[in-house]
């Protein structure tokens, strides 16, 4: 073959080559290829306005315009949502459409063929329906509202609105077990799938209508009578005035009434057990009102009667008057009275006897009778009347036993009837009633002349008087007057003196008692001293004696003034010249004079010592010197009293002043032709001047000229001569007293005129528009220079010797000056060269992917000028400069800042920031600003789990989501039971194993910011529990059917399945159900078969059993039990067959043909292997077998070893009857390891049969992997 193959490819080759060259070769057709159009969304029917992604393809080439049709019709316009390069289309559904595309090429202008055609059918949002789930919409506060969302698909979030605004709740089910005032208003929900963004329009409102009032019945009850007599009916009222359905309890002091549940409860004959407060409740579903008002039913006994005594006394007096009443607490009662237990014949509630005798002494009882309802109390309590026999005369006394009392103590007089009570008591006064004194103790309080004289008194009861008292006196006279007197010297006194008095009376066992302007003094001594006065002290002294046992004092003393001076006792001082500086020689005199008060002594002193000998009000000093300058005052004395120290005068002695020298022209470096002044003086006018040069005295000429007084010296048109030192000398005429030598001014002239120097402070070049720059123009000798300057040649400013300017462009040039002092001028100063340039603006950057930031994220910004070194920098949040402190960071030259962002500021806040150059100032302007949005808080990060169940099953598909859903830049990390691994926002599990149990969070983070987990998402994942197949049908139904009934079971598991079966892997059956018949009919190809549990609930569905084949199964069973039955069968007449030979023809042992074994051994068996069993070659079939092999290995080598058979000896063959019992043995041996061998046969073929109907599908020997 190889061989006819190279040949080929030689034969193709020489023809090729002898083909002449020029022929023309046909052109290829270019065919241009068909579009792929693909679905780029993960869903082919997606719901109105939702996106989905289309994408064109052609293959070979890129240089195609792509065009697209919407049923035919191409895309253009507003609706061409395309990429960049075109090849997606972007479309927002509406409604169902069929799209194509098709490429035009950009170069050759053909056109492909369209696409293949792609539907995109779209749904309806499902529109969701909210159901109240309690009873009521009008409710009350505590009660329980559920409502629930209702929609007719799955896997579909809810979103609740209260009143148009999204609730954060995402459950079916919307639950308040305790309403308040907050929760009333209109509910809706919308459900999302979350998963694609897609949302309902809100359903269907329910009105919660909550009321703001509590819900509190009304109660009444039938009779507004207080008190109910036992027997009497009753009827109570409820009523709830808000919503309906209520339902009542009637309660009886706090305890439920049991089976009083309607609105009304009557009770037809009440007794004492009834009585007590009664309220209601009214109940709603679980909700209970608030109790109802309590009324009261109050059951009593008839009442008893109780007569009151209206008169005052039970214990009277004959004449005086008795009334009393009969007093029941209900009306329409009639009164019946008694005495000592008589009736009386008086039916009044009042009994009054106006004038009681002896014959009216008694016990008095009423009763009364209840006319409507003949009813009549028992009763009443009794009222003794008793009637004195005897006068009632008072006994009088009074409270103090002294024969004579004074003005303004108090007495008391006591009055007492003894018998009786209730006395009104009437006092006399030399046989005068006294107005107003009618109690038994008569008090006056403070007694005067008037209440001397005879006291009496008598009693009255109502209208009754008893007999006059006894007669008691009262005396009453003066208390003595005391004497003030003055026991120290002065009247007038000064603070801190000494004053003393005395209070002087001709009586003993007095207290004393002192006043100061009429005030007491609380001091009780006869003397008052008081030894170091002050201006509290001031006043009018008198005195009174008290004699305290009995609280009478005497009248006011007369009285003592004592004056005390407000002011210090305090000398002038004066002297008698008024020459501030005394010089040696001269004479001087003081005076001192106290002006308050008399009899002083002086005291002198000098620089605070006293001067002894001094003391008298004149200190004089004839010829003072430098010893007697200082400090002098005075001081007075008065008895132990110093007056304070005068005001100090100063006596200074001093040598003459030496004059002060001053140059009044600016300079004493000078050149020819200038002028020179100077004057001497000192502090006094009256001082004459001398002038000196090099200290020879100065004469007047025309060039040294002075005033009359010789202080001005003034040198004009100065020579070389006039070089050298000056000073002066001061005269004062009157006193003929001369200063030394004042201090010498040098006088220097110079030859030559010098030359200005121009200099710069800075030496920065260029420097910025804005900065300070300072020139100086300077004369290296002298003072007092004028300067001029010059920028470019013009003259900018005549000023000092200092040039500063504010930099501007225009101030770039080249600078120079000159100076001048009066009427000399000198020549230019050297030139120096100044270039200005613009300040450059920083360049400022954040550092962090986003502006947007939450409470304590790190935010770090740069800032930077781009040209030049030395730059030092500033930041400003919204125009306020930033200082770093423990929050915020600056770094090095201010080049960077980073702190955590804190939403207390400001929400949005503006950042910007400002170069400078060190030790210069040169400021640029503010950068272009930087927004930096921060959230008022950090933001939750949520773990979202798509289906939300907790409890998985082997098999399920979750997906969990870390969502956060605010900024961007968030790296996520995931944790499972506290074990961290790396996803993105993602993670899925996409067929769950019970290793994936756990519990799950996520985090985000960006940057070094990292937020709190997300909340716990827990699972367990249980393995999914497995189906199984039942055969049904059993052994001894294979003659009597055709038929195999299977019956699927899920193993280990109590809940309710339904089950589906397959057949090669094809349900079967319409419906769900728990049994499948296999008829010849219905599977004449012997299928496998599996079944699998299904229902509602989770888990929907089980593991798919293992699969089974039918293979003749109910024929093998039948061939197996025939070949059962005739090898027992077979084996009992084989058995009975040998017995019969053998007792029919006994052979003798050595005669005994050799015989030919009826039944082999197991050995032998084994050994003869080519002639095998039909029936273990059908169950044995390599079809049939290639499922367990260690069972049939064993079983082959069940038994090994061979049965031998007996042998008989000459010997052992004796009678008849011992031989036909060894042949007996022989035989029946035999016979027992052959049964043995089919038992053991039979045996496998039923495990094996067994074995595969249980291991592998339910009507199949063999099972399937």
């Amino acid at each position: 073959m190889w061989l006819v193959t190279v040949l080929g490819v030689i034969y193709l080759s020489a023809a090729v080559a002898a083909q002449d060259s020029n022929t023309v070769l046909p052109t290829a057709v270019f065919e241009p290829p068909q579009p792929n159009l693909q679905l780029q969304s993960p869903f082919s029917e997606p719901y109105s306005t939702e996106k989905v992604v289309l994408k064109c393809t052609i293959d070979g080439s890129s240089d195609w315009n792509i065009k697209w049709n919407r049923n035919h019709l191409e895309i253009s316009g507003s609706d061409l949502f395309l990429s960049e390069e075109g090849s997606k289309l972007t479309i927002t559904t509406e409604t169902s459409a069929v799209y194509t595309c098709r490429g035009e090429h950009k170069i050759k202008g053909i056109s492909t063929k369209d696409s293949n055609t792609l539907e995109i059918k779209v749904k309806d949002l499902p529109i969701p329906v909210v159901k109240l789930l309690t009873n009521w919409k009008d409710v009350f506060e505590s009660e329980r509202v559920e409502m629930s969302c209702e929609v007719g698909v799955s896997d579909w979030t809810f979103s609740w609105y209260k009143d148009g605004v999204p609730m954060n709740y995402e459950m079916p089910k919307l639950s308040f077990p305790s309403v308040t005032q907050s929760n009333e208003g209109k509910y809706q929900c919308k459900v999302l799938l979350k998963s694609r963004g897609v949302s309902s329009e809100l359903s269907n409102s329910v009105d919660i209508n909550i009321y703001a009032e509590k819900a509190k019945p009304h109660v009444t009850k039938s009779t507004a009578s207080e008190k109910m007599y036992p027997g009497e009916s009753i009827q109570f009222n409820c009523e709830v005035r808000l919503a309906t359905d209520w339902n009542y309890m009637w309660y009886l002091n706090g305890r439920e009434i049991p089976g009083a549940n309607s609105p009304i409860y009557k009770k037809d004959n009440i007794d004492h057990s009834n009585g007590g407060q009664y309220f209601c409740k009214a109940k709603r579903g679980q909700f209970f009102s608030e109790e109802s008002d309590k009324l009261s039913l109050q059951v009593s006994d008839l009442p008893i009667p109780v007569v009151k005594l209206l008169t005052n006394w039970k214990d009277v007096f004959e004449s005086e008057r008795v009334e009393m009443s009969c007093e029941v607490g209900v009306s329409d009662w009639t009164f019946s009275w008694y005495k000592d237990g008589v009736p009386m014949i008086y039916e009044m509630p009042k009994l009054s006897i106006p004038s009681v005798t002896q014959i009216n002494k008694g016990k008095y009882q009423c009763k009364v009778l209840q006319k409507t309802r003949g009813v009549s109390s028992g009763l009443s309590n009794s009222v003794d009347i008793n009637i004195y026999a005897e006068k009632a005369k008072p006994n009088v006394n009074k409270s103090t036993t002294f024969e004579k009392m004074y003005p303004g103590e108090s007495i008391q007089f006591n009055c007492e009837v003894r018998l009786a009570t209730d006395w009104n008591y009437m006092w006399y006064l030399n046989g005068r009633e006294i107005s107003g004194a009618n109690s038994p103790i008569y008090k006056m309080d403070s007694i005067s002349h008037s209440n001397g004289g005879q006291y009496f008194c008598k009693a009255k009861r109502g209208q009754f008087f008893s007999e006059e008292s006894d007669k008691l006196s009262l005396q009453v006279s003066d208390p003595p007057i005391p004497t003030v007197k003055l026991l120290t010297n002065w009247k007038d006194v000064f603070e801190s003196e000494r004053v003393e008095m005395s209070c002087e009376v001709g009586v003993s066992d007095w207290t004393f008692s002192w006043y100061k302007d009429g005030v007491p003094m609380n001091y009780e001594m006869p003397k008052l001293s008081i030894p170091s006065v002050t201006q509290i002290n001031k006043g009018k002294y008198q005195c009174k004696v008290l004699l305290k046992s009995r609280g009478v004092s005497s009248g006011l003393s007369n009285s003592v003034d004592i004056n005390i001076y407000a002011e210090k006792a305090k000398p002038n001082l004066n002297k008698s010249t008024t020459f501030e500086k005394m010089y040696p020689g001269e004479s001087i005199q003081f005076n001192c004079e106290v002006t308050l008060a008399t009899d002083w002594n002086y005291i002198w002193y000098l620089n605070g010592t006293e001067i002894p000998g001094a003391n008298s009000p004149i200190y004089k000093m004839d010829s003072i010197s430098h010893s007697n300058g200082g400090q002098y005052f005075c001081k007075a004395k008065r008895g132990q009293y110093f007056s304070e120290e005068s005001d100090k005068l100063s006596l200074q002695v001093s040598d003459p002043p030496k004059p002060r020298l001053k140059l009044l022209t600016p300079w004493l470096d000078v050149f020819e032709k200038e002028k020179v002044e100077m004057s001497c003086g000192v502090n006094d006018p009256t001082w004459t001047f001398t002038w000196y040069k090099d200290d020879q005295k100065l004469t007047k000429s025309t060039s040294l000229i002075w005033d009359e007084k010789g202080s001005k010296l003034t040198i004009g048109s100065i020579v070389r001569n006039h070089h050298g030192s000056y000073a002066c000398k001061a005269h004062l005429t009157l006193r003929g007293v001369r200063s030394e030598l004042s201090i010498k001014l040098y006088v220097k002239v110079y030859e030559s005129l010098p030359k200005p120097q121009l200099a710069k402070n800075l030496a920065f070049d260029p420097m910025y528009v804005g900065e300070h720059v300072s020139f100086s123009c300077k004369v290296s000798v002298s003072s007092g220079w004028k300067y001029k300057w010059y920028k470019d040649s013009n003259v900018i400013a005549n000023s000092g010797e200092s040039l500063t300017i504010n930099l501007g462009l225009q101030d770039k040039g080249e600078y120079w000056c000159n100076a001048s002092r009066d009427d000399i001028l000198i020549f230019q100063s050297n030139k120096i060269h100044q270039d200005v340039t613009e300040i450059p603006v920083p360049l400022l950057k954040p550092r962090n992917k986003q502006l947007d930031v939450f409470p304590k994220e790190m935010v770090e910004l740069s800032c930077k000028i781009l040209l030049g070194s030395g730059w030092t920098y500033t930041w400003y949040k919204d125009g306020k400069m930033i200082q770093a402190n423990k929050d915020v960071v600056i770094g090095t030259n201010g080049a960077t800042i980073s702190f955590r962002s804190d939403p207390s500021h400001h929400k949005t806040q503006n950042y910007t920031c400002k170069a400078e150059l060190k030790d210069r100032s040169v400021h640029s302007n503010f950068s272009s600003k930087v927004t930096l949005m921060v959230y008022d808080a950090t933001p939750n990060v949520t773990l979202l789990q798509s289906p939300e169940y907790s409890l998985m099953h082997t098999g399920d598909s979750v997906s969990f989501r870390c969502d956060v859903n605010i900024s961007s830049g968030w790296k996520f990390l995931w944790f499972k039971d506290g074990d961290k691994f790396e996803k993105d926002d993602h993670h899925n599990i996409s067929s769950a194993q019970v290793k994936d149990t756990g519990i799950y969070t996520c985090q985000a983070e960006r940057d070094s910011f990292r937020l709190q987990k997300s909340q716990n998402m827990q699972i367990e994942v249980k393995e999914r529990p497995q189906a199984e197949v039942i055969l049904l049908t059993g052994w001894a139904e294979v003659f009597s059917t055709d038929t195999l009934v299977l019956m699927c079971k899920v193993k280990e598991s109590e809940d309710k399945w339904n089950y589906t079966w397959f057949r090669e892997k094809i349900a079967v059956g319409e419906v769900p159900t728990e049994k499948y018949t296999v008829t010849p009919q219905n599977d004449p190809d012997q299928s496998h078969y599996t079944c699998k549990g299904i229902r509602t609930e989770r888990p929907t569905y089980s593991v798919e059993s293992s699969p089974f084949k039918t293979k003749n199964l109910l024929l093998k069973r039948r061939i197996l039990l025939s070949v059962s039955g005739c090898l027992f069968f077979g084996i009992i007449l084989a058995f009975l067959g040998c017995i019969y030979f053998k007792i029919r023809k006994p052979v003798v042992a050595e005669e005994r043909p050799e015989e030919n074994e009826l039944f082999l051994t197991m050995k032998k068996q084994l050994e003869h292997t080519e002639n095998s069993c039909p029936l273990v070659e059908y169950i044995t079939d390599a079809a049939l077998n290639e499922g367990p092999k260690k069972e049939n290995d064993d079983i082959g080598l069940i038994r090994s070893d061979s049965t031998e058979l007996m042998v008989t000896t000459q010997e052992d063959q004796g009678s008849p009857l011992k031989r036909l019992s060894d042949h007996l043995h022989l035989y029946i041996q035999q016979i027992s390891d052959t049964f043995f061998h089919l038992f053991i046969l039979f045996i496998l073929a039923v495990m094996v049969s067994t074995g595969t109907e249980n291991g592998g599908a339910m009507i199949s020997f063999q099972k399937m992997s």
